[in-house]
């Protein structure tokens, strides 16, 4: 792992004057960065050169209002920027989830200091800031915080070690939460930098490898009076954004279907051969070849529609002015995408395999990451859970539960 000074740095871009710009400036980076995935992600090749690129074309800033200088772009405009991330490499595109979810936080924030808050970290992803997230630890009960922050002198310290850390490597600014002497978690935004602060690459899953979700220490730092941001998320109350979260994650989703898709028609193209006793030539001609390829851009254009709708349904629960009403309907729709997102793309992940023989096992190839990518990130939250859910809001009228999950 690089030391941070080694970490390639690029000059922000600041004429943000439309989502149509963010569209174009992929246009340019994403064709190297598709390049490079599949041996970055077979080699463990951490993408800290993608990562710096899209934060200083300013993808970070898409939701930020113009009046802050941002593009003023929708929940769908994130989710149509991100999909064309996710189609190239759906490890860099789950490790921005943090950062686009802390501006989300941002935009829904009304407690006194959030207008504060708004001015200074906008300005900070204006300026090609990156924050990951080290929030969530193992052993315990699930959700269970065991990191302490004490009082030292007039800020505080912190010590504990956090799991999951999505993004952490990557970042200039890492988000994490401890408990303080009353049990009470208080949140905090510490720079890469800090002493104390320790970042490990030592993420082990199976697929997603190189989205950075390994080990965060926190070594006895300090954490400054500023640093602390309050938590006004009510117990038992949904925020917008937890749909947003979990919409990310179907999102990656639909990503690894399309790229699946991509791969199966370049390998028919490119590398397979007709089995003996086909009647066509060449593969693209045989019709089960062909049949398969329709089959996988049937399942990742299915996953594209279904995140595309549920990012409309967000974006009108902001129209309504987050009615908690429109609220829950959007965490009902956007389970109702990651259902289908992760299931279309885990079968098109495998019937890729179907557009050639023995040689699509290849290891040079690394068409299995698909699969195992698709498989971790449907790992995150049980599909099945989320379909009973939904199935008890239309028989029931029961509302998801707010564990964060919805």
């Amino acid at each position: 792992m690089p030391h941070l000074s080694e970490v390639p740095k690029h000059a922000p871009q600041h004429a943000l004057t439309s989502v149509a710009h963010l569209h174009q400036r992929l246009d340019a980076l994403l064709p190297e960065i598709a390049a490079g995935a599949a041996e970055r992600e077979r080699e463990r090749q951490l993408p800290y050169d993608a990562i710096r690129q899209l934060a200083a074309a300013g993808l970070y800033t898409v939701r930020i209002p113009l009046a802050y200088g941002g593009p003023g772009g929708s929940v769908s405009d994130v989710i149509g920027l991100l999909l064309r991330v996710a189609s190239v490499d759906s490890n860099v595109a789950q490790a921005l989830r943090p950062g686009f979810a802390f501006v989300e936080g941002l935009l829904a924030a009304d407690h006194s200091g959030a207008e504060q808050e708004r001015q200074r970290w906008f300005a900070r992803y204006l300026d090609g800031a990156v924050l990951g997230n080290a929030g969530w630890e193992v052993g315990g009960a699930n959700g269970a915080i065991s990191a302490r922050i004490v009082p030292d002198g007039e800020h505080f310290r912190v010590s504990g070690s956090k799991y999951y850390s999505t993004g952490a490597l990557y970042a200039d600014w890492v988000s994490a939460v401890a408990l303080d002497e009353q049990d009470r978690p208080v949140s905090f935004v510490l720079p890469r930098d800090r002493l104390g602060l320790e970042l490990v690459d030592d993420f082990d899953a199976m697929g997603q490898r190189l989205t950075a979700s390994g080990t965060t220490r926190l070594n006895d730092v300090q954490v400054l009076a500023s640093e602390i941001r309050p938590r006004t998320v009510e117990e038992g109350k949904r925020t917008i954004v937890t749909p947003f979260l979990q919409l990310f994650l179907a999102t990656v989703e639909a990503g690894i279907a399309r790229n699946a898709q991509e791969d199966a028609v370049r390998f028919a193209r490119e590398h397979a051969r007709p089995i003996k006793h086909s009647s066509a030539s060449q593969s693209v001609d045989d019709p089960y070849v062909q049949l398969s390829v329709g089959e996988v851009a049937a399942r990742a254009f299915t996953a594209e529609a279904v995140v595309l709708k549920a990012a409309a349904v967000i974006d009108r629960a902001w129209a309504l002015q987050l009615d908690p009403q429109a609220v829950d309907q959007a965490a009902i729709d956007v389970a109702q995408a990651q259902y289908i997102a992760a299931e279309s793309a885990l079968r098109a992940a495998e019937l890729l395999f179907d557009v050639g023989g023995a040689s699509t096992t290849g290891r040079s190839h690394n068409l299995d990451r698909h699969w195992r990518n698709a498989r971790t990130v449907a790992n995150h939250n049980p599909r099945h859970w989320k379909a009973s859910a939904v199935g008890t809001w239309y028989l029931k009228g029961t509302p998801p539960p707010t564990s964060g999950l919805f």
